[in-house]
């Protein structure tokens, strides 16, 4: 791989990220910030902050994506600071950290930024109002990653404890500890809303369930420390930079590696970017040189060698960059070896192996396919005799030669083969079940007697022809949880043609459930889904699908009634109806009140926050959020009464309730530190207060002022 372009900096870059406006905005360790054109990576603009990061390999910068903002540790290490990019001033500092602060980050939704610390714990503050807004559950070590979902709804924070902690930010609830390394948290990185991928400095890379958190993977072949995760914008790539110069490549799907040298390049890699609109792999190096790759290198040439059938430069060209394989042209080049292979295999069941050979010449200088091409010839050198075994009756044969070259049950004779035995089976077992006729049954399978496979089947018809009859009876009594009951505990069943007509009748129902939805006839999709449950391939898919579109439709009539509080609290346990048209106007309807309301707490008018907020007293997924505004306004109220001089036994009075109310949170503990200051005959101790939480408040705790 080599790349298109390549700029030199003159410091090395620690963070390069597209923004909203189709930008890239880099940054050196020197916090020197150069906004970019994609199209050209011309410099378009820039400045310098002057901060000095002496280490990169944590997130200690982050740029929101519309790139109005900016996130970075301070110069001292101990203080996130947050930047107005038009401005070049500091509008807010996080200054709670006891100790260095590790990591910064800003949601995709630009509402929060976070600030994680060696002390374990992360504070998020609210963009628009420049206040601590809540707190992240608090690692026991220190935190080294903060990771986002695209959809902005999920968060993900790890550290040294060898943990990553889950946190669903619409919600505003800790979901899960993701446990399962056994080294440090390094890098966290969401596929998707539902799949987050984590590494740590073992090289113990895992994929996770975001809803079960379970692993679905353990990822293969990693032997570098791995600085950097980035994935392609189509969610088939993942891709890790690695402390070595190596860039590793796996496929999306099962997790396969592509490559574990995709890339190399001299140095470090101190940034990485996925550039989703052109395809591109952006890289920055310790050579202060930023790269850019295309992941889809050398389609131009497979298309024009796919055109003048070069089939083995395809070849040669994917195995240099194995993304090529995921690409139309390579499609078609593998439906292509599909179909000669199969013209060929047809050569060689008539003896031809002269026009066989000839047929699979070009691809018979691709190594790959030669292994293949020198196998089928091989495997059809007795397929005449095969042939002969069938014609001549010698049945136990020509299933030996068929388990010897696995090739020949793919032919036509083997597929004849196969259905006369299913017809004799089927003859026999209507013998079988009566007594009287057995033995023109056993007469009837005597030529199978000697194939393995077929010898134990029929053994199990002539003991269990009473679970046959049962069998029948339950499918015309349409009992479909007994009739899969009985195949669970006697296999042979599946070779009966009643069988092969339930699963029929699955399939055309699984289909005529999925017209319906596709046609919004959500009440017959729903009656067909309900028998699918009866069914073992379908119950988990049919359970979940009456579930989505149950949630639906007392989603819509939530919405068509006006009824906020259910609409929201449906909502909020959907990913799909949060991005569906309606969900996105009313969580834009959230978001613009929130807003509003966090003004008005930063006067701590509790009044006008009550006012903007509602709509949303009664909904009680957004509970929690209401706390933190609320907390917020409280806080401000505490804070003005000292500057009031207000009496000291008003002030503990408010301190008790915030407490009552809110649990012993960081933002009061920090603030009795300085009532302490200006009131130090206080007796009052914060351990011995009644505590409530955050989990526990509702909107009937609400009071004009916390001081009474």
């Amino acid at each position: 791989m080599n790349p298109f372009v390549k700029k030199l900096f003159e410091h090395p870059l620690i963070l390069l990220k597209g923004t909203d406006n189709g930008g890239l905005v880099c940054v050196d360790n020197q916090t020197t910030v150069t906004f970019l054109d994609k199209n050209t990576y011309n410099v378009k603009n820039g400045f310098k902050a002057k901060i000095i990061h002496t280490q990169s390999k944590s997130r200690v910068v982050d740029f929101s994506s519309d790139a109005h903002y900016f996130a970075t540790v301070g110069t001292d290490d101990t203080q996130a600071v947050l930047v107005n990019v038009k401005t070049r001033k500091t509008i807010a500092k996080i200054t709670r950290h006891q100790g260095v602060v590790s990591c910064v980050g800003i949601e995709p939704k630009n509402r929060y930024m976070f600030s994680c610390g060696e002390d374990g714990k992360t504070f998020a503050m609210d963009m628009a109002s420049a206040k601590l807004s809540f707190t992240l559950p608090i690692h026991s070590d220190s935190i080294t990653d903060i990771a986002f979902s695209d959809n902005g709804v999920w968060l993900a924070t790890g550290g040294y404890d060898k943990k990553v902690f889950l946190f669903n930010l619409d919600r505003m609830t800790h979901v899960h500890r993701l446990i399962g390394h056994s080294g440090a948290i390094r890098k966290i990185q969401f596929l998707d809303a539902k799949r987050v991928f984590s590494i740590d400095n073992k090289g113990d890379a895992i994929v996770w369930d975001v809803q079960s958190a379970k692993v679905i993977k353990r990822l293969e072949g990693i032997h570098d420390s791995v600085l950097h995760v980035s994935k392609s914008a189509d969610n088939k790539f993942l891709f890790l930079a690695t402390e070595l110069g190596y860039v590793l490549v796996y496929e999306m799907q099962n997790y396969t590696p592509l490559s574990l040298s995709y890339i190399k390049i001299t140095g470090s890699i101190t940034a990485f970017s996925f550039d989703e609109l052109y395809q591109n792999l952006i890289i920055a190096t310790s050579n202060k040189e930023m790269l850019v790759y295309d992941i889809y290198e050398g389609l131009g040439e497979i298309e024009a060698a796919l055109k003048q059938k070069q089939y083995d430069n395809i070849y040669l060209h994917i195995k240099e960059n194995p993304i090529l394989a995921y690409t139309t042209v390579a499609q078609k080049m593998e439906a292509l070896w599909e179909l000669t292979l199969k013209k060929a295999i047809e050569f060689l069941q008539k003896n031809n192996k002269k026009m066989a050979l000839a047929t699979l010449k070009p691809f018979q200088n691709i190594p790959s396919k030669f292994t293949i091409i020198k196998d089928v010839v091989a495997d059809y050198e007795e397929y005449e005799k095969f042939v002969l075994s069938i014609k001549q009756g010698k049945t136990n044969l020509a299933y030996s030669l068929a388990n010897k070259h696995p090739a020949y049950k793919e032919s036509q004779p083997y597929k004849t083969m196969e259905t006369n035995w299913k017809k004799a089976f089927r003859q026999a077992q209507k013998y079988s079940i009566d007594p009287k006729y057995r033995n023109k049954a056993r007469e009837i399978l005597a030529p199978y007697r000697g194939v393995s496979e077929k010898t134990k089947l029929i053994k199990e018809l002539f003991l269990q022809s009473d679970v046959y009859r049962r069998f029948k009876i339950a499918i015309g009594q349409k009992d479909f949880k007994l009739c899969f009951e009985l195949i669970n505990f006697n296999p042979f069943l599946k070779e009966f043609l009643e069988y092969d007509m339930l699963i029929q009748y699955a399939d055309s129902l699984y289909i005529k459930a999925q017209k319906f939805l596709q046609e919004n006839d959500d009440h017959s999709a729903i009656k067909i889904l309900r028998v699918l449950i009866d069914f073992p391939d379908f119950k988990d898919e049919a359970k979940q699908i009456i579930h989505d579109i149950e949630l639906r439709l007392k989603f819509n009539e939530a919405v068509k009634t006006k009824d906020l509080v259910q609409a929201y609290n449906i909502m909020s346990s959907s990913e799909e109806l949060q991005d569906s048209k309606e969900g996105q106007i009313l969580q834009e309807k959230w978001y613009n009140d929130l807003k509003q309301a966090n003004l008005f707490a930063i006067d701590g008018d509790i009044k006008k926050v009550k006012s903007v907020l509602k709509d949303y007293m009664s909904v009680s997924s957004k509970y929690i959020h209401l706390a933190n505004v609320f907390g917020w306004a409280y806080m401000v109220q505490l804070e003005q009464a000292i500057r009031d001089k207000k009496e000291q036994h008003l002030i503990e009075k408010g301190i008790k309730n915030y407490i009552l109310c809110f649990g012993l949170q960081e933002q009061i503990v920090v603030f009795f530190k300085i009532f302490k200051q200006h009131y130090p005959k206080t007796k009052l101790n914060l351990e011995l207060q009644t505590k409530g939480s955050m989990q526990m408040w509702r909107p009937s705790m609400i009071v004009d002022s916390i001081l009474l």
